[in-house]
């Protein structure tokens, strides 16, 4: 199953390269492997993995990068390094890329390597109300940036959970028409604190 997160690296042009990762979500580990030294993850630093991200970041093709690195092979990065979507602002990695179901982390990272950790919630609230009956995933859900102490991230399960309970009792009131749609939407962003 994994923990799938989406990573944008800041790009020389002030714009995004977007990468997946399989199990990046998981612990919010990419939060501390991701380094100037490991720009893929991982615990060993690697020559090649430097330089196919300082090309990416300069807007190299990908497909002279594939060949040169034999990209298409089995690489043990905790980052793919061969990217799903390049050259896109902020805004357009959220909005059109970033699956707020699928995706359970999303990270930017800047050309200083800082790593940013935020939590997906995804707003689809058929599971939550009979009325529903689907809702987009894609662009559709709020961004919460993990905070952090000691190299741990806090109260990350508290926000999760919090959620989920706002979105069912959410759910309760649409089914029972005291919320249409836009207004149960509206309700839960301004009940999740400091999102996006």
């Amino acid at each position: 199953m994994g923990h799938r997160a989406l990573i944008a690296y800041e790009r020389q042009n002030g714009r995004f390269n977007l990468h997946y990762s399989h199990w990046g979500a998981c612990q919010l580990r990419l939060k501390h492997r991701v380094a100037e030294a490991t720009p893929f993850g991982g615990e060993v630093p690697s020559q090649w993995a430097r330089e196919v991200f300082d090309a990416l970041a300069a807007g190299e093709a990908i497909e002279d990068l594939s060949y040169r690195y034999n990209l298409a092979g089995d690489i043990l990065t905790d980052v793919e390094p061969v990217p799903r979507a390049t050259d896109v602002t902020f805004e357009e990695a959220i909005t059109e890329h970033l699956d707020f179901l699928q995706h359970e982390a999303f990270y930017t990272v800047c050309h200083e390597f800082e790593v940013t950790a935020f939590r997906t919630l995804w707003l689809g609230l058929e599971y939550d109300s009979e009325r529903i009956a689907d809702s987009p995933t894609v662009g559709h859900g709020v961004l919460q940036q993990v905070r952090w102490h000691d190299g741990q991230p806090v109260g990350d399960g508290y926000i999760q959970g919090q959620f989920a309970g706002v979105k069912r009792v959410v759910g309760d009131m649409i089914d029972r028409g005291a919320f249409d749609l836009d207004e149960a939407l509206e309700y839960v962003r301004e009940q999740t604190r400091g999102g996006r």
